[in-house]
């Protein structure tokens, strides 16, 4: 990388936290970009464009997923592969050993985890026998003031039969489907470990063409202004948001483990994972934990205090913690945040649900970087 082109870019650093230049600068040529006369034309082409580009994410899912995945953990460590440099460790150097550190800390996780998830897995069909047959002994209490008694019993034993006839014939493509899922998770994850790798190692490379091929000085230094404050937007919010799941994690591993549940680290890591995904992972952690509790618990009150635990600490965090650390400024609309995740979710399945509140997220602390485009910012907050 040629010396200058970092000199540079330090130097636009500096400036950027100096007073503008004057308000045609602010307006900013790049603005210019975003500006044109509206006409059906326009909307027709931007249609076309977006579902052209939509058409291609769903169609390279296999290519596009490990690239946006890598993108936003090279946000997430890019800070702390600075600070190795600080210290006199060239960045190859300090993305391999972040990597190192990485991939043992997610094979360790998975090879604590994979053996009781798959347990819990294969106990499925058992497990909604159970809550089923619970939950008619409640019904046919209920249901014995009656006169139709008898009948209602003999539709329910009927409908429990065919219920159990299905669930064990999806019990053979569950292991099928697991499979596939293995072996697409395990490509995504080595394309991943590669893609990330450059991004680390090469540092400011990116910025520094950026910065070589724009003309003017003024494009030049509102690029290096918009460029570091998305990127430290973006990795302050992704490192405090990543912070709160594993507190989290931590908080329902002691509580599920205090209770008497069995594998509470299992539970605690789902909470921390599914809680990346707002709303939709909170009511799925819970239907997981309920169903859990009803299979190791004979009393229905151990079930409720196990799934109330669950939801206490889910609603704090969600209503109170996450807010009032993120602040009003990263505090999304909440019909944006299921919208989202629904779209990516169809979109790319579990890791692009996963990535739904990254996306918007990202694309809120662009809009609010990017004049032109603050409207859009201010619609997709609180």
């Amino acid at each position: 990388m040629p010396e200058i082109h970092q000199k540079e870019i330090s130097e636009f650093e500096r400036e950027a936290s100096s007073p503008p230049l004057s308000s045609e600068f602010e307006a900013g040529h790049l603005s210019q970009l975003f500006q044109g006369p509206i006409n059906i034309r326009s909307i027709a082409l931007t249609g076309l464009f977006l579902y052209a580009s939509l058409l291609v994410m769903y169609v390279a899912k296999a290519i596009m997923l490990p690239v946006f995945v890598a993108l936003f953990l090279n946000l997430l460590l890019a800070p702390l592969v600075r600070g190795v440099e600080k210290i006199y460790i060239p960045a190859p150097f300090a993305a391999v050993a972040i990597l190192l550190v990485l991939i043992s800390t997610l094979t360790f996780g998975i090879i604590q985890l994979s053996t009781p998830a798959s347990l819990w897995l294969n106990r499925a069909p058992e497990a909604f026998q159970q809550v089923e047959r619970k939950i008619l002994t409640i019904k046919n209490s209920v249901l014995e003031m009656g006169k139709a008694t008898q009948a209602l019993e003999h539709m329910t034993n009927l409908s429990e039969s065919r219920k159990a006839q299905k669930v064990e014939m999806k019990t053979n493509s569950l292991g099928g489907l697991l499979v596939d899922w293995t072996t697409e998770f395990i490509l995504g994850l080595v394309s991943t470990m590669i893609l990330l790798y450059f991004f680390l190692a090469s540092g400011d490379l990116f910025l520094e063409k950026l910065v070589k091929v724009l003309p003017r000085f003024s494009d030049k230094r509102r690029a290096v202004e918009i460029v570091r404050g998305i990127e430290n937007n973006i990795s302050s919010y992704l490192v405090t948001v990543t912070s709160i799941n594993i507190g989290l994690a931590m908080v329902t591993s002691l509580a599920m483990y205090l209770l008497g549940m069995p594998n509470p680290i299992l539970w605690g890591a789902m909470a921390g994972i599914l809680n990346f995904i707002p709303y939709v992972g909170s009511i799925i952690g819970l239907g997981a934990v309920t169903l859990a509790a009803a299979i190791t618990f004979e009393h229905m009150n151990m079930v409720g205090l196990v799934s109330g635990a669950y939801l206490f600490l889910t609603a704090m965090e969600g209503n109170f913690i996450t807010p009032h650390l993120l602040g009003r400024k990263l505090t999304l609309n909440p019909v944006v945040i299921l919208v989202s995740v629904l779209f990516w979710g169809w979109l790319w399945g579990v890791i692009g649900a996963l990535l739904a509140v990254p996306f918007i997220a990202s694309l809120k602390i662009i809009c609010d970087q990017v004049e032109p485009l603050n409207s859009l910012g201010e619609f997709l907050s609180r």
